[in-house]
């Protein structure tokens, strides 16, 4: 009881901590949170408020402000009732970006340099360099580069492939 009182109480001052790419890291890190470097994660962020182990998040990724991942719902996590063994509900790959109010839920993985984008539902996973759109989130374009935080708006949109249907 004592651990689950303090993985709430970092993750509310996670919310609104200064240091998007070094508190608020450290902060959810502290609550189980797998994070790899140079991660940034916006303000009022929320990644799975009871069971933050869950999650994996890569290298290089942008998760943008009110985003919220749900890495379980109630009783066992998709990856426990399946059997592959897998440790984490929810992967977000090196290099993704997460837009503003994005949902992730349970079971999903975001590939690497994939792009979801603002206000998006995540109920399926995303191939890797692929940007979704809506809810539910679906595939809208193909990335040649990733947006990262160096990445000129400019250049990133000549560089989509939208997917033709």
């Amino acid at each position: 009881m004592l651990r689950s009182a303090a993985v709430r109480l970092l993750q509310v001052l996670a919310l609104y901590a200064p240091g998007a790419t070094s508190v608020r890291v450290i902060l959810h890190r502290l609550r189980g949170v797998e994070i790899g470097a140079g991660t940034f994660i916006g303000t009022s962020v929320i990644l799975e408020t009871s069971r933050p182990e869950l999650i994996s998040i890569g290298s290089d990724c942008t998760i943008s402000m009110r985003a919220t991942v749900i890495a379980h719902f109630r009783g066992k996590t998709a990856a426990e009732r399946g059997t592959g063994g897998e440790r984490h509900s929810v992967k977000i790959e090196d290099r993704a970006f997460v837009g503003p109010g994005a949902i992730i839920l349970e079971g999903v993985t975001i590939g690497e340099g994939a792009v979801v984008t603002a206000g998006s539902v995540v109920s399926s996973s995303v191939p890797a360099a692929t940007m979704v759109q809506g809810n539910p989130a679906r595939p809208i374009a193909r990335c040649r580069i990733p947006l990262l935080e160096d990445t000129r708006w400019s250049e990133f949109l000549r560089n989509l492939e939208p997917i033709r249907k």
